[in-house]
């Protein structure tokens, strides 16, 4: 599967963006976000399962919404009230198989990832 990461970019503490994450392949993938900066290990962001069960780090609770729009086989990430903490390159990923209802945002539960797409809040 491939995934093709867009709408990173820099934004001022308290804005907002949305990434998009278009994949060749799409049903039946648990699908996330995770983030990485200089010297971490990249971290789980947002999971949503292939039934749309979605899973948030409690970092980014009540700000980010992950969503997919299965015809268009994209998912998405709204990120609101964005913080520097927040800065990163995002990594979509993705995952045949899994339970219907059940998300997934470990580093270590994704075989397929895009390429990223850089966020800066200054």
């Amino acid at each position: 599967v491939q995934l093709v990461e867009s709408g990173g970019g820099s934004v001022q503490a308290g804005g907002s963006l949305r990434l998009s994450c278009a994949a060749s392949r799409y049903s039946s993938y648990c699908m996330g976000w995770l983030r990485q900066v200089p010297g971490k290990e990249r971290e789980g962001v947002a999971g949503i399962s292939s039934g749309g069960v979605a899973k948030y780090a409690d970092s980014v609770k009540g700000r980010f919404t992950i969503s997919k729009d299965n015809e268009k086989a994209t998912l998405y990430l709204q990120m609101n009230d964005l913080k520097t903490e927040d800065s990163g390159m995002y990594y979509c990923a993705a995952q045949p198989g899994g339970g219907y209802y059940e998300p997934r945002l470990g580093r270590g539960d994704f075989g397929y990832w895009g390429r990223g797409t850089q966020v800066t809040v200054s």
